[in-house]
């Protein structure tokens, strides 16, 4: 497939990647005590090596106690982590790749008592739980510790272009703190962080222009949304593209230069009583007029989170509809995770033709650093 669209070289911010395929952020959890080490930087060297024009790193601490849940989930801040990651950034860029970390923080999706840090809390924006219901264990966050937030997600990204990364992420999608203030179901605040979905979008967009204060103008800041959250995978933040709207123009005023639409199934429409073909990373693009990465069950024999075989849209048709797609211009990139996990030569193999010779992912995968 040395003609298709995932090939190409593409721009990304005032750099060029040497293809549209970036690698998706996949929690690994194989740095000790929160420090990425050489077995890391190797790890997506490997994936530089072999085509991935953007790696977005899995995610990654901010500068925060209830940030994250266990002890080997990267740290983005400290003397030690942010010098493994430097040189995770050195191997990359040596490799002629790109890449830039995902900032996270968990909110109501970590459980009292986890590690790395048992004594401090899980907050959120109301203190309910991702089920909708409400629980004293989760602290509701006061306007002073969204603020601590909202600066500490800023210095991450301080730090990022600092160590040279090429951008960041911020991880507003799948029932994680930023997105638990999007969510109804979460965010039951009466002051000027919860109400009507713009109003919902406020720490998000908070977060966005503080990280842009910190960075400048020239360093892309990606944004990842969903519809879905890991608990419930028809939920929706927006019914129509209206509403999509409303949520995604305060991100753009703010400084979001690309968004990372996240769904389960790359192929799926959206809003199909609007348009009957377009997903959402098209959407979005349609909407913003801003570049979008598209993502869902790439290069894989089954679609995400299902227990069936993904038979009626195999690894080759997939691919030729992400061609037909990006070459009309729905969306600029796709982000692929399980087939690269598996397999850290994936792209060098469709380059070459030879995707029969792919490593498919299984789950037992997950417990190596291919």
């Amino acid at each position: 497939m040395a003609g298709h669209s995932l090939l190409e070289k593409v721009p990304f911010g005032n750099e060029q990647l040497k293809s549209r395929v970036v690698m998706a952020p996949m929690t690994r959890g194989f740095s000790p005590n929160g420090v990425p080490d050489e077995k890391v930087a190797q790890y997506y060297r490997r994936r530089a090596e072999n085509g991935v024009g953007l790696i977005i790193t899995e995610g990654t601490a901010i500068n925060h106690p209830s940030a994250v849940v266990g002890e080997t989930i990267p740290l983005f801040y400290g003397e030690d982590a942010l010098k493994g990651w430097a040189n995770v950034v050195a191997q990359v860029h040596e490799a002629g790749g790109k890449i830039i970390p995902q900032l996270w923080h968990v909110g109501a999706a970590r459980k009292a008592g986890s590690l790395p840090n048992i004594d401090s809390p899980p907050v959120s924006p109301s203190g309910i739980t991702l089920k909708g219901k409400k629980i004293d264990q989760i602290k509701v966050l006061s306007d002073e510790e969204i603020h601590d937030l909202v600066d500490a997600y800023a210095e991450a990204a301080k730090s990022a272009k600092e160590i040279g990364f090429d951008g960041i992420e911020l991880h507003g999608a799948h029932g994680y703190l930023i997105d638990q203030f999007f969510w109804e179901l979460t965010n039951k605040r009466t002051d000027q962080y919860g109400g009507d979905l713009q109003a919902r979008s406020t720490f998000a967009a908070e977060i966005v222009k503080a990280c842009r204060q910190r960075v400048g103008p020239d360093f892309p800041i990606v944004f990842r949304y969903s519809q879905w959250k890991g608990t419930d995978y028809k939920a929706k933040l927006a019914n129509n593209s209206k509403e999509l709207a409303t949520i995604l123009t305060p991100l753009v005023e703010a400084g979001v230069d690309i968004f990372h639409c996240s769904t389960r199934r790359i192929w799926e429409p959206e809003f199909v009583e609007e348009h009957p073909t377009y997903n959402l990373a098209a959407w979005t693009k349609k909407i913003t007029q801003k570049p979008t990465i598209a993502v869902g069950s790439i290069g894989i024999n089954r679609a995400y989170l299902s227990s069936e075989d993904n038979a009626q849209i195999t690894i080759e048709k997939n691919l030729k509809i992400v061609d037909e797609k990006m070459n009309a211009g729905e969306y600029d990139y796709v982000a692929i995770g399980r087939a690269l996990l598996a397999d850290p030569e994936w792209v060098t193999k469709l380059k070459d033709g030879a995707l029969d010779q792919a490593k498919i992912y299984t789950k037992e995968e997950e417990g190596i650093l291919y």
